[in-house]
């Protein structure tokens, strides 16, 4: 009897040990599939598997876009999505906001949730980012802007700005149209305005006024929005031509967009764009430069798009523990003329 009973006594206790053993396994298989092992590195890696958990081969970058309202536009969004969109190394989350601020907001708190490893973000208007991005910044994720700036009192809730010099790109537009008609001419100047409150639309006027306002005999007579678009550049041009049609020297617009609906608005109008009336322009798109080299408008300052290799770096550069620049600047020029534009013409890229 007592034989018995201690056998039964050992194989409860062996049954109970493998039951133990099984249960701990488990749990540190469960732990292991969802969690970083300590003494692991996390520079460079993330990405989310078919199960949704951090996966050591890509990076993660959330792009907010503004939107495609510009031939400009949709060639950054291109270049973007060709450079990370395609390769091994990202795993790209793309949102287009359609020109809204609170669909950005709802992209930017979307993609902390998924706990993206950066954020860029093209912002629509310059105010009003403090509180979604305090939430990226506690939750640890880098936020680089794309093209347009910000305005915010604590400048460490972004990391970069990847871009242009928008008030570089105003005054460069004054100077070399003051050089085409000439300092002591008397010159009378229509502006396309960009979105309001956009970080472009703000610098590009500012710059051309400092400029502008050096000479007595350049005045800007009407200034209004265009809202970066073709067709409302033209409806705008349309209302300065019915107002003071006679005494328009020449257009200033934010962007290539509106101003190639103002050349439109001008030939319907009677009047000759690049001869009458001359024109000088921001970004740089092919339209533009066909224009010009037809002798349509007259000048191109160039803002480059093409930032995907840019933000692929910088991402990059941050998940390896790099510092980036505070600035990160793009290269562009100023193009005058039917010679220059047909020259560049072959090698644009959009």
């Amino acid at each position: 009897m007592k034989r018995t009973n201690r056998l039964m006594f050992i194989l409860f206790a062996s049954l109970t040990l493998l039951f133990l053993l099984a249960a701990c396994s488990g749990q540190e298989g469960a732990s292991s599939k969802g969690e970083k092992k300590e003494g692991t590195t996390t520079s460079g890696t993330s990405g989310n598997d078919a199960e949704g958990n951090a996966s050591p081969d890509k990076i993660v970058v959330g792009f907010s876009q503004i939107g495609a309202e510009s031939g400009w536009r949709t060639a950054e969004t291109e270049s973007v999505k060709e450079t990370l969109g395609n390769s091994d190394e990202f795993e790209l989350k793309f949102s287009d906001a359609q020109q809204k601020q609170e669909n950005q907001i709802k992209a930017l708190r979307s993609f902390i949730a998924q706990k993206v490893d950066v954020i860029a973000l093209a912002p629509v208007v310059e105010s009003g980012w403090e509180t979604v991005l305090t939430e990226a910044k506690d939750a640890g994720i880098p936020v680089i802007l794309l093209d347009r700036g910000i305005e915010v009192e604590d400048e460490s809730l972004y990391t970069s700005f990847i871009g242009s010099d928008f008030v570089l790109e105003g005054e460069n537009g004054a100077k070399e149209l003051i050089n085409l008609i000439g300092e002591d001419v008397e010159t009378n100047i229509v502006e396309l305005q960009g979105t309001v409150g956009a970080s472009s639309a703000n610098d590009r006027m500012k710059g051309f006024k400092n400029v502008i306002d050096q000479n007595d005999n350049y005045k800007i007579i009407k200034s209004q929005t265009g809202d970066f678009t073709r067709s409302k550049g033209k409806e705008v041009m349309e209302a300065f031509l019915k107002s003071d049609g006679d005494n328009i020297d020449a257009v200033y617009a934010h962007n290539d967009d509106m101003a190639l609906g103002a050349i439109q608005a001008i030939e319907e109008y009677g009047l000759k764009p690049g001869e009458d009336i001359k024109i000088v322009s921001v970004d740089g798109i092919g339209d533009i430069f066909e224009a010009v080299a037809d002798g349509k408008s007259n000048i191109i300052v160039e803002c480059n798009p093409l930032l995907g290799p840019q933000l692929a770096q910088a991402a990059k550069d941050l998940m390896a523990g790099k510092e980036i620049e505070r600035w990160i600047k793009t290269e562009e020029t100023v193009f005058v003329g039917a010679e220059e534009a047909k020259a560049a013409l072959p090698d644009r890229q959009y």
